[in-house]
Protein backbone atom coordinates (compact mmCIF):
# COMPACT_ATOMS: atom_id res chain seq x y z
CA UNK A 1 0.00 0.00 0.00
CA UNK A 2 1.21 3.43 -0.79
CA UNK A 3 1.50 6.03 1.95
CA UNK A 4 -1.62 8.93 1.93
CA UNK A 5 1.00 11.45 1.27
CA UNK A 6 -0.39 11.33 -2.31
CA UNK A 7 -2.93 14.03 -1.37
CA UNK A 8 -0.15 16.35 -0.60
CA UNK A 9 2.30 15.23 -3.25
CA UNK A 10 -0.30 15.85 -6.48
CA UNK A 11 -0.29 19.58 -6.06
CA UNK A 12 3.18 20.14 -4.59
CA UNK A 13 4.76 21.66 -7.59
CA UNK A 14 2.91 24.31 -9.66
CA UNK A 15 2.72 24.78 -13.08
CA UNK A 16 3.72 21.33 -14.99
CA UNK A 17 0.12 20.85 -16.56
CA UNK A 18 -2.21 23.24 -17.71
CA UNK A 19 -5.23 20.74 -18.27
CA UNK A 20 -7.09 18.86 -20.34
CA UNK A 21 -8.64 20.60 -23.51
CA UNK A 22 -11.05 20.08 -25.98
CA UNK A 23 -9.90 16.28 -26.33
CA UNK A 24 -12.16 15.83 -23.14
CA UNK A 25 -14.97 18.54 -24.13
CA UNK A 26 -18.44 17.77 -23.28
CA UNK A 27 -18.65 17.26 -27.69
CA UNK A 28 -17.03 13.96 -26.67
CA UNK A 29 -20.01 12.84 -24.52
CA UNK A 30 -23.11 14.16 -25.98
CA UNK A 31 -22.25 14.75 -29.63
CA UNK A 32 -23.40 11.21 -30.38
CA UNK A 33 -26.91 12.69 -29.84
CA UNK A 34 -27.00 14.97 -32.69
CA UNK A 35 -24.86 16.00 -35.48
CA UNK A 36 -24.46 19.81 -34.27
CA UNK A 37 -20.83 20.56 -33.14
CA UNK A 38 -20.23 21.95 -29.91
CA UNK A 39 -19.33 25.39 -30.18
CA UNK A 40 -16.58 27.09 -27.59
CA UNK A 41 -16.35 30.83 -29.58
CA UNK A 42 -16.14 33.75 -27.14
CA UNK A 43 -18.22 35.56 -29.99
CA UNK A 44 -21.11 33.59 -28.35
CA UNK A 45 -24.12 35.88 -29.03
CA UNK A 46 -27.43 35.69 -27.75
CA UNK A 47 -29.27 36.57 -24.74
CA UNK A 48 -26.64 37.49 -22.39
CA UNK A 49 -26.75 37.24 -18.61
CA UNK A 50 -30.20 38.49 -17.95
CA UNK A 51 -29.81 39.81 -21.27
CA UNK A 52 -33.90 40.20 -21.93
CA UNK A 53 -35.68 43.35 -22.69
CA UNK A 54 -39.25 43.44 -23.04
CA UNK A 55 -38.63 45.37 -26.38
CA UNK A 56 -36.29 42.46 -27.34
CA UNK A 57 -37.11 39.89 -29.74
CA UNK A 58 -38.16 36.47 -27.85
CA UNK A 59 -36.26 34.99 -31.02
CA UNK A 60 -33.06 36.26 -28.99
CA UNK A 61 -33.80 33.96 -25.99
CA UNK A 62 -33.53 30.74 -28.81
CA UNK A 63 -29.41 31.18 -28.80
CA UNK A 64 -26.91 30.51 -26.45
CA UNK A 65 -26.33 32.82 -23.69
CA UNK A 66 -23.78 35.72 -23.93
CA UNK A 67 -20.62 33.79 -22.68
CA UNK A 68 -18.13 36.98 -21.61
CA UNK A 69 -15.42 34.67 -23.18
CA UNK A 70 -15.43 32.14 -20.89
CA UNK A 71 -15.52 28.54 -21.97
CA UNK A 72 -15.91 24.83 -20.33
CA UNK A 73 -12.57 23.55 -19.35
CA UNK A 74 -12.52 20.48 -16.43
CA UNK A 75 -8.48 20.20 -16.79
CA UNK A 76 -6.37 20.52 -14.18
CA UNK A 77 -3.98 23.77 -14.14
CA UNK A 78 -1.43 22.37 -12.02
CA UNK A 79 0.50 19.53 -11.52
CA UNK A 80 -1.81 16.57 -11.57
CA UNK A 81 0.10 13.22 -11.18
CA UNK A 82 -1.91 9.58 -12.23
CA UNK A 83 -3.12 7.75 -9.69
CA UNK A 84 0.00 5.63 -8.32
CA UNK A 85 -0.29 1.76 -8.70
CA UNK A 86 -0.30 1.01 -5.35
CA UNK A 87 -3.22 2.54 -3.45
CA UNK A 88 -4.50 2.61 0.37
CA UNK A 89 -6.67 0.34 -0.16
CA UNK A 90 -10.57 -0.12 -2.06
CA UNK A 91 -13.19 2.02 -1.43
CA UNK A 92 -16.96 0.91 -1.84
CA UNK A 93 -20.01 3.40 -2.10
CA UNK A 94 -23.83 2.86 -2.31
CA UNK A 95 -25.83 5.84 -4.49
CA UNK A 96 -29.07 6.53 -2.46
CA UNK A 97 -32.24 8.44 -4.36
CA UNK A 98 -32.88 8.62 -7.59
CA UNK A 99 -30.94 9.25 -11.00
CA UNK A 100 -29.51 12.64 -10.49
CA UNK A 101 -28.79 12.26 -6.93
CA UNK A 102 -27.26 9.37 -7.90
CA UNK A 103 -25.29 11.11 -10.35
CA UNK A 104 -23.98 13.79 -7.73
CA UNK A 105 -23.07 10.95 -5.83
CA UNK A 106 -20.94 9.59 -7.93
CA UNK A 107 -19.05 12.66 -8.60
CA UNK A 108 -18.20 12.63 -5.20
CA UNK A 109 -17.23 8.92 -4.89
CA UNK A 110 -14.48 9.50 -7.41
CA UNK A 111 -13.43 12.65 -6.00
CA UNK A 112 -13.25 10.53 -2.04
CA UNK A 113 -11.21 8.35 -4.03
CA UNK A 114 -8.79 10.59 -5.30
CA UNK A 115 -8.30 12.50 -1.66
CA UNK A 116 -7.35 8.98 -0.24
CA UNK A 117 -5.64 7.93 -2.77
CA UNK A 118 -8.07 4.74 -3.03
CA UNK A 119 -9.16 2.36 -5.91
CA UNK A 120 -12.67 3.16 -6.48
CA UNK A 121 -15.16 -0.25 -6.84
CA UNK A 122 -17.50 1.10 -9.21
CA UNK A 123 -20.17 2.45 -7.07
CA UNK A 124 -23.19 0.84 -6.56
CA UNK A 125 -27.02 2.40 -7.65
CA UNK A 126 -29.60 1.51 -4.76
CA UNK A 127 -32.53 0.13 -5.73
CA UNK A 128 -34.81 1.13 -3.60
CA UNK A 129 -34.92 4.25 -4.87
CA UNK A 130 -38.11 6.07 -5.98
CA UNK A 131 -37.64 4.28 -9.33
CA UNK A 132 -37.57 0.56 -7.55
CA UNK A 133 -34.97 0.16 -10.18
CA UNK A 134 -32.27 -2.65 -10.32
CA UNK A 135 -30.23 -1.67 -13.77
CA UNK A 136 -27.02 -0.81 -11.80
CA UNK A 137 -24.41 1.02 -13.05
CA UNK A 138 -24.07 -1.63 -15.88
CA UNK A 139 -27.68 -0.61 -16.94
CA UNK A 140 -27.49 3.17 -17.20
CA UNK A 141 -24.00 4.10 -18.08
CA UNK A 142 -21.16 3.17 -20.13
CA UNK A 143 -18.63 1.51 -17.82
CA UNK A 144 -15.82 1.29 -20.39
CA UNK A 145 -16.01 5.03 -21.11
CA UNK A 146 -16.05 5.81 -17.74
CA UNK A 147 -13.11 4.27 -16.44
CA UNK A 148 -10.69 5.37 -19.31
CA UNK A 149 -12.44 8.66 -18.73
CA UNK A 150 -10.87 8.66 -15.42
CA UNK A 151 -7.73 6.82 -16.04
CA UNK A 152 -5.62 10.01 -15.28
CA UNK A 153 -7.57 10.57 -12.02
CA UNK A 154 -8.11 7.85 -10.27
CA UNK A 155 -7.64 3.77 -10.31
CA UNK A 156 -11.06 1.80 -10.95
CA UNK A 157 -12.23 -1.89 -10.79
CA UNK A 158 -15.47 -3.37 -11.33
CA UNK A 159 -15.26 -5.13 -8.07
CA UNK A 160 -12.75 -5.98 -5.16
CA UNK A 161 -10.25 -9.00 -6.60
CA UNK A 162 -9.63 -11.73 -4.24
CA UNK A 163 -6.37 -11.86 -2.50
CA UNK A 164 -3.81 -14.72 -1.95
CA UNK A 165 -2.06 -15.06 1.38
CA UNK A 166 0.19 -18.46 2.84
CA UNK A 167 -1.33 -19.76 -0.58
CA UNK A 168 -4.85 -19.66 0.08
CA UNK A 169 -7.72 -17.32 -2.32
CA UNK A 170 -8.90 -14.35 0.44
CA UNK A 171 -11.71 -12.21 -0.14
CA UNK A 172 -11.11 -8.89 1.39
CA UNK A 173 -14.16 -7.56 3.38
CA UNK A 174 -15.47 -4.31 3.22
CA UNK A 175 -15.55 -1.80 6.58
CA UNK A 176 -18.90 -0.20 6.75
CA UNK A 177 -18.88 3.67 7.71
CA UNK A 178 -21.93 5.98 7.44
CA UNK A 179 -19.96 8.96 6.82
CA UNK A 180 -21.68 12.15 7.91
CA UNK A 181 -23.89 14.74 5.71
CA UNK A 182 -21.39 17.27 3.72
CA UNK A 183 -18.31 15.66 5.71
CA UNK A 184 -15.56 17.65 4.82
CA UNK A 185 -12.04 16.55 3.38
CA UNK A 186 -10.29 15.97 6.42
CA UNK A 187 -13.05 13.19 7.22
CA UNK A 188 -12.17 11.33 4.22
CA UNK A 189 -8.40 11.58 5.32
CA UNK A 190 -8.63 10.70 9.09
CA UNK A 191 -11.48 8.61 9.87
CA UNK A 192 -12.09 7.04 6.57
CA UNK A 193 -8.29 6.77 5.65
CA UNK A 194 -7.76 5.11 9.09
CA UNK A 195 -10.22 2.50 8.47
CA UNK A 196 -9.22 1.85 5.20
CA UNK A 197 -5.74 1.10 6.08
CA UNK A 198 -6.88 -0.71 8.82
CA UNK A 199 -9.47 -3.43 6.94
CA UNK A 200 -7.82 -3.50 3.19
CA UNK A 201 -11.04 -1.78 2.02
CA UNK A 202 -14.09 0.62 3.44
CA UNK A 203 -17.86 0.18 2.12
CA UNK A 204 -19.70 3.92 2.66
CA UNK A 205 -23.26 3.63 3.07
CA UNK A 206 -25.41 5.89 2.41
CA UNK A 207 -23.61 8.28 0.26
CA UNK A 208 -25.84 10.92 -0.73
CA UNK A 209 -24.47 14.26 0.06
CA UNK A 210 -21.62 12.88 1.90
CA UNK A 211 -18.95 15.27 0.55
CA UNK A 212 -18.86 18.83 1.22
CA UNK A 213 -19.40 20.78 -2.29
CA UNK A 214 -17.90 23.77 -1.57
CA UNK A 215 -13.90 22.89 -1.20
CA UNK A 216 -11.13 25.44 -1.33
CA UNK A 217 -9.62 23.30 -4.17
CA UNK A 218 -10.04 24.41 -7.30
CA UNK A 219 -8.49 21.30 -9.07
CA UNK A 220 -10.80 18.99 -6.91
CA UNK A 221 -13.57 20.79 -8.28
CA UNK A 222 -12.79 20.49 -11.78
CA UNK A 223 -12.45 16.85 -11.15
CA UNK A 224 -16.12 16.80 -10.37
CA UNK A 225 -16.55 18.30 -13.37
CA UNK A 226 -14.27 15.81 -15.43
CA UNK A 227 -16.60 13.17 -13.95
CA UNK A 228 -20.64 14.68 -14.34
CA UNK A 229 -20.08 16.48 -17.71
CA UNK A 230 -17.46 13.71 -19.28
CA UNK A 231 -16.73 10.59 -17.71
CA UNK A 232 -20.46 9.61 -17.03
CA UNK A 233 -21.95 8.92 -20.52
CA UNK A 234 -25.47 6.78 -20.94
CA UNK A 235 -25.43 3.52 -22.33
CA UNK A 236 -25.67 3.70 -26.46
CA UNK A 237 -29.43 2.36 -26.11
CA UNK A 238 -30.31 5.26 -23.96
CA UNK A 239 -28.07 7.84 -26.80
CA UNK A 240 -30.13 6.31 -29.12
CA UNK A 241 -33.14 6.99 -27.87
CA UNK A 242 -32.88 10.32 -26.58
CA UNK A 243 -31.15 10.82 -30.54
CA UNK A 244 -34.07 10.25 -32.58
CA UNK A 245 -36.31 12.49 -30.02
CA UNK A 246 -34.20 15.23 -30.64
CA UNK A 247 -33.84 15.00 -33.84
CA UNK A 248 -37.52 14.44 -34.39
CA UNK A 249 -38.62 17.34 -32.37
CA UNK A 250 -35.46 19.24 -34.25
CA UNK A 251 -37.16 18.51 -37.31
CA UNK A 252 -39.53 21.39 -37.33
CA UNK A 253 -37.37 24.09 -36.11
CA UNK A 254 -36.51 25.24 -31.88
CA UNK A 255 -37.88 23.73 -29.14
CA UNK A 256 -38.18 24.14 -25.39
CA UNK A 257 -38.13 21.46 -22.23
CA UNK A 258 -39.50 22.61 -19.34
CA UNK A 259 -39.44 20.03 -15.93
CA UNK A 260 -43.03 20.11 -14.69
CA UNK A 261 -42.23 19.04 -11.20
CA UNK A 262 -46.36 19.22 -10.13
CA UNK A 263 -46.18 15.96 -8.50
CA UNK A 264 -47.52 14.24 -5.61
CA UNK A 265 -43.96 13.76 -3.79
CA UNK A 266 -42.87 17.26 -4.80
CA UNK A 267 -46.27 19.12 -3.54
CA UNK A 268 -45.96 16.80 -0.09
CA UNK A 269 -42.34 17.63 0.66
CA UNK A 270 -43.26 21.31 -0.10
CA UNK A 271 -46.50 21.11 2.00
CA UNK A 272 -48.43 22.66 -1.06
CA UNK A 273 -52.19 21.23 -0.53
CA UNK A 274 -54.25 24.42 -0.49
CA UNK A 275 -54.87 24.62 -4.03
CA UNK A 276 -56.46 20.64 -3.69
CA UNK A 277 -59.68 19.19 -3.02
CA UNK A 278 -60.50 17.56 0.47
CA UNK A 279 -59.39 14.51 -0.78
CA UNK A 280 -56.65 15.32 -2.33
CA UNK A 281 -55.10 17.64 0.11
CA UNK A 282 -55.76 13.76 2.44
CA UNK A 283 -53.58 11.84 -0.11
CA UNK A 284 -50.68 14.43 -0.15
CA UNK A 285 -50.70 14.99 3.88
CA UNK A 286 -50.71 11.40 4.05
CA UNK A 287 -47.52 11.18 2.17
CA UNK A 288 -45.98 13.71 3.42
CA UNK A 289 -46.04 11.72 7.03
CA UNK A 290 -44.86 8.24 5.67
CA UNK A 291 -41.98 9.98 3.56
CA UNK A 292 -40.88 13.17 5.33
CA UNK A 293 -39.42 14.17 8.43
CA UNK A 294 -42.15 15.97 10.76
CA UNK A 295 -41.86 19.59 10.38
CA UNK A 296 -44.32 22.27 10.78
CA UNK A 297 -45.77 24.11 7.53
CA UNK A 298 -48.44 26.54 7.39
CA UNK A 299 -50.15 25.14 3.81
CA UNK A 300 -52.13 28.18 2.84
CA UNK A 301 -48.87 30.65 2.94
CA UNK A 302 -46.83 28.29 1.46
CA UNK A 303 -47.41 29.97 -2.17
CA UNK A 304 -47.57 32.96 -0.88
CA UNK A 305 -43.71 32.85 0.22
CA UNK A 306 -43.35 30.99 -3.34
CA UNK A 307 -42.14 27.25 -1.85
CA UNK A 308 -44.66 25.92 -4.53
CA UNK A 309 -43.80 24.10 -7.85
CA UNK A 310 -45.43 26.60 -10.25
CA UNK A 311 -48.70 25.29 -11.53
CA UNK A 312 -48.86 24.26 -15.21
CA UNK A 313 -51.39 27.33 -15.95
CA UNK A 314 -48.64 29.57 -14.25
CA UNK A 315 -45.61 28.17 -16.15
CA UNK A 316 -47.70 28.95 -19.29
CA UNK A 317 -48.81 32.24 -18.13
CA UNK A 318 -45.07 33.46 -17.35
CA UNK A 319 -43.99 32.17 -21.13
CA UNK A 320 -47.03 34.08 -23.11
CA UNK A 321 -46.07 37.31 -20.63
CA UNK A 322 -42.18 36.49 -22.36
CA UNK A 323 -43.14 36.52 -26.23
CA UNK A 324 -43.68 33.22 -26.82
CA UNK A 325 -46.87 32.24 -28.60
CA UNK A 326 -48.71 29.21 -29.00
CA UNK A 327 -46.63 28.04 -31.90
CA UNK A 328 -43.71 26.69 -29.27
CA UNK A 329 -43.08 23.54 -29.39
CA UNK A 330 -42.59 21.79 -25.82
CA UNK A 331 -41.20 18.84 -24.40
CA UNK A 332 -42.31 17.86 -21.20
CA UNK A 333 -39.94 15.92 -18.56
CA UNK A 334 -42.41 14.91 -16.00
CA UNK A 335 -43.75 12.06 -13.82
CA UNK A 336 -47.76 11.77 -13.02
CA UNK A 337 -49.14 15.32 -13.20
CA UNK A 338 -51.39 15.44 -9.52
CA UNK A 339 -54.71 16.71 -9.95
CA UNK A 340 -54.38 15.45 -13.54
CA UNK A 341 -56.35 17.15 -16.87
CA UNK A 342 -57.97 19.93 -14.83
CA UNK A 343 -54.24 21.41 -14.20
CA UNK A 344 -53.07 20.89 -17.61
CA UNK A 345 -56.21 22.26 -19.70
CA UNK A 346 -55.46 25.43 -18.85
CA UNK A 347 -51.75 25.49 -19.93
CA UNK A 348 -52.76 23.71 -22.96
CA UNK A 349 -55.32 26.06 -24.06
CA UNK A 350 -52.31 28.47 -24.14
CA UNK A 351 -49.63 25.71 -25.65
CA UNK A 352 -51.34 23.31 -27.29
CA UNK A 353 -47.73 21.69 -29.53
CA UNK A 354 -46.99 19.64 -26.15
CA UNK A 355 -45.20 16.77 -26.30
CA UNK A 356 -43.37 14.09 -24.07
CA UNK A 357 -41.43 11.12 -24.99
CA UNK A 358 -43.69 9.09 -25.33
CA UNK A 359 -46.10 11.26 -27.56
CA UNK A 360 -42.69 12.13 -29.72
CA UNK A 361 -41.99 7.93 -29.99
CA UNK A 362 -44.54 6.43 -29.49
CA UNK A 363 -42.75 2.88 -30.49
CA UNK A 364 -42.06 -1.01 -28.41
CA UNK A 365 -38.05 -0.32 -28.33
CA UNK A 366 -38.85 3.23 -26.11
CA UNK A 367 -41.67 1.83 -24.37
CA UNK A 368 -39.72 -0.59 -23.30
CA UNK A 369 -36.17 1.02 -22.79
CA UNK A 370 -37.75 3.97 -21.17
CA UNK A 371 -38.45 2.99 -18.06
CA UNK A 372 -37.60 3.77 -14.43
CA UNK A 373 -33.63 5.39 -14.61
CA UNK A 374 -33.82 4.75 -18.18
CA UNK A 375 -36.33 6.86 -18.56
CA UNK A 376 -35.11 9.31 -16.70
CA UNK A 377 -32.08 9.54 -18.73
CA UNK A 378 -33.68 9.97 -21.72
CA UNK A 379 -36.01 12.86 -20.39
CA UNK A 380 -32.36 14.21 -18.59
CA UNK A 381 -30.66 14.17 -22.48
CA UNK A 382 -33.37 15.93 -24.21
CA UNK A 383 -33.62 18.59 -21.90
CA UNK A 384 -30.13 18.99 -22.08
CA UNK A 385 -29.94 19.41 -25.91
CA UNK A 386 -33.54 21.23 -26.12
CA UNK A 387 -32.89 25.24 -27.27
CA UNK A 388 -34.12 26.30 -24.00
CA UNK A 389 -34.77 25.13 -20.49
CA UNK A 390 -37.40 25.61 -17.56
CA UNK A 391 -37.55 24.05 -14.63
CA UNK A 392 -40.83 24.70 -12.57
CA UNK A 393 -38.93 24.31 -9.28
CA UNK A 394 -35.63 24.19 -8.86
CA UNK A 395 -35.25 23.87 -4.75
CA UNK A 396 -34.54 20.05 -3.88
CA UNK A 397 -34.91 18.73 -7.88
CA UNK A 398 -31.75 16.94 -8.29
CA UNK A 399 -32.73 16.41 -11.99
CA UNK A 400 -33.49 20.54 -12.38
CA UNK A 401 -30.18 21.42 -10.62
CA UNK A 402 -27.92 19.01 -12.17
CA UNK A 403 -29.21 19.83 -15.97
CA UNK A 404 -29.24 23.85 -15.20
CA UNK A 405 -25.32 23.13 -14.12
CA UNK A 406 -24.69 20.83 -17.43
CA UNK A 407 -26.53 23.37 -19.91
CA UNK A 408 -24.32 26.30 -18.70
CA UNK A 409 -21.43 23.79 -18.91
CA UNK A 410 -22.62 22.90 -22.48
CA UNK A 411 -22.08 25.90 -23.80
CA UNK A 412 -23.85 28.54 -21.65
CA UNK A 413 -27.38 27.74 -22.99
CA UNK A 414 -30.65 29.49 -22.32
CA UNK A 415 -32.58 28.31 -19.39
CA UNK A 416 -35.15 30.44 -17.97
CA UNK A 417 -35.83 30.38 -13.97
CA UNK A 418 -39.10 31.64 -12.87
CA UNK A 419 -38.48 33.71 -9.38
CA UNK A 420 -41.46 32.01 -7.47
CA UNK A 421 -40.71 34.39 -4.74
CA UNK A 422 -41.38 37.40 -6.84
CA UNK A 423 -44.17 36.33 -8.77
CA UNK A 424 -46.15 34.83 -5.98
CA UNK A 425 -47.75 37.82 -5.06
CA UNK A 426 -48.70 38.59 -8.67
CA UNK A 427 -50.31 35.39 -9.51
CA UNK A 428 -51.83 35.69 -6.47
CA UNK A 429 -53.46 39.50 -7.39
CA UNK A 430 -54.45 37.87 -10.70
CA UNK A 431 -56.41 35.08 -8.81
CA UNK A 432 -58.22 37.52 -7.00
CA UNK A 433 -59.43 39.59 -10.27
CA UNK A 434 -56.74 42.37 -10.61
CA UNK A 435 -55.83 41.34 -14.55
CA UNK A 436 -54.23 44.94 -15.21
CA UNK A 437 -51.10 45.05 -16.03
CA UNK A 438 -50.44 41.53 -15.24
CA UNK A 439 -48.29 40.39 -18.08
CA UNK A 440 -45.66 43.77 -17.68
CA UNK A 441 -45.42 42.87 -13.67
CA UNK A 442 -43.97 39.45 -15.08
CA UNK A 443 -41.74 40.58 -17.05
CA UNK A 444 -40.50 42.77 -14.78
CA UNK A 445 -39.74 40.01 -12.75
CA UNK A 446 -38.17 37.67 -15.31
CA UNK A 447 -35.79 40.76 -16.22
CA UNK A 448 -34.26 40.35 -13.70
CA UNK A 449 -33.06 36.65 -13.42
CA UNK A 450 -30.22 34.74 -15.36
CA UNK A 451 -31.15 33.16 -18.71
CA UNK A 452 -27.67 30.90 -18.43
CA UNK A 453 -24.96 33.14 -18.75
CA UNK A 454 -21.77 33.48 -16.39
CA UNK A 455 -23.00 33.48 -12.93
CA UNK A 456 -21.25 34.14 -9.40
CA UNK A 457 -22.55 30.93 -7.25
CA UNK A 458 -24.36 32.17 -4.18
CA UNK A 459 -25.48 29.98 -1.55
CA UNK A 460 -27.59 27.94 -1.35
CA UNK A 461 -26.83 27.68 -4.99
CA UNK A 462 -24.78 24.18 -5.34
CA UNK A 463 -21.90 23.69 -7.49
CA UNK A 464 -23.42 21.06 -9.47
CA UNK A 465 -25.54 23.87 -10.73
CA UNK A 466 -23.34 26.68 -10.99
CA UNK A 467 -19.45 25.08 -11.45
CA UNK A 468 -18.65 28.67 -12.47
CA UNK A 469 -15.67 29.96 -12.62
CA UNK A 470 -13.74 26.82 -11.53
CA UNK A 471 -15.26 24.68 -14.49
CA UNK A 472 -14.51 27.54 -17.00
CA UNK A 473 -11.55 29.35 -18.49
CA UNK A 474 -10.27 32.12 -21.02
CA UNK A 475 -8.25 32.43 -23.49
CA UNK A 476 -7.10 36.51 -23.07
CA UNK A 477 -7.38 37.10 -19.08
CA UNK A 478 -4.78 39.29 -16.86
CA UNK A 479 -5.92 36.37 -14.44
CA UNK A 480 -3.52 33.45 -14.59
CA UNK A 481 -5.92 31.11 -12.65
CA UNK A 482 -8.71 31.76 -15.12
CA UNK A 483 -6.51 31.08 -18.31
CA UNK A 484 -7.43 28.00 -20.23
CA UNK A 485 -4.65 25.37 -20.70
CA UNK A 486 -2.56 24.37 -23.78
CA UNK A 487 -3.56 22.08 -26.37
CA UNK A 488 -0.89 19.34 -25.67
CA UNK A 489 -2.42 18.13 -22.60
CA UNK A 490 -3.15 14.51 -23.66
CA UNK A 491 0.47 13.70 -25.27
CA UNK A 492 1.55 15.47 -21.44
CA UNK A 493 -1.14 13.52 -19.67
CA UNK A 494 -0.11 10.21 -21.60
CA UNK A 495 3.61 10.53 -20.79
CA UNK A 496 3.30 10.75 -17.00
CA UNK A 497 1.03 7.90 -16.92
CA UNK A 498 3.35 6.04 -19.14
CA UNK A 499 5.97 7.05 -16.91
CA UNK A 500 4.46 6.21 -13.79
CA UNK A 501 3.99 2.40 -15.33
CA UNK A 502 7.53 2.56 -16.17
CA UNK A 503 8.81 3.20 -12.72
CA UNK A 504 6.52 0.39 -11.33
CA UNK A 505 7.61 -2.44 -13.77
CA UNK A 506 10.98 -1.19 -12.70
CA UNK A 507 10.64 -1.10 -9.29
CA UNK A 508 8.91 -4.85 -9.63
CA UNK A 509 11.77 -6.52 -11.94
CA UNK A 510 14.14 -5.14 -9.48
CA UNK A 511 12.16 -6.58 -6.16
CA UNK A 512 12.06 -9.14 -8.06
CA UNK A 513 15.97 -10.15 -9.14
CA UNK A 514 16.07 -9.23 -5.33
CA UNK A 515 14.14 -12.10 -4.35
CA UNK A 516 15.79 -14.73 -6.59
CA UNK A 517 19.39 -13.90 -5.14
CA UNK A 518 17.90 -14.29 -1.66
CA UNK A 519 17.11 -17.69 -2.69
CA UNK A 520 19.95 -19.22 -4.20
Amino acid sequence: MRRSGFHHRQHARQGGLRGILGKLSLAAVVVLICTVSFLFSSSMSGNGGSGYSSEANVENLWKPAYSGGWRPSSAPRTDWPPPPSESNGYLRVRCNGGLNQQRSAICNAVLAARIMNATLVLPELDANSFWHDESGFHGIYDVEHFIKTLRYDVRIVEKIPEVRKNGKTKKIKSHQLRPPRDAPVSWYLTSALEKMKEHGAIYLTPFSHRLAEEIDNPEYQRLRCRVNYHALRFKPNIMKLSKGIVEKLRSQGHFMSIHLRFEKDMLAFAGCFDIFTPAEQKILQKYREENFAEKRLVPSERRAIGKCPLTPEEVGLVLRAMGFDNSTRIYLAAGELFGGERFMRPFRALFPRLENHSSVDPSEELVANARGLAGSAVDYMVCLLSDIFMPTYDGPSNFANNLLGHRLYYGFRTTIRPDRKALAPIFLNREKGHVAGFEEAVRRVMLKTNFGGPHKRVSPESFYTNSWPECFCQMSTNNPADKCPPENVMEILDGQLESEVANDLESSTASNSTVSVAER
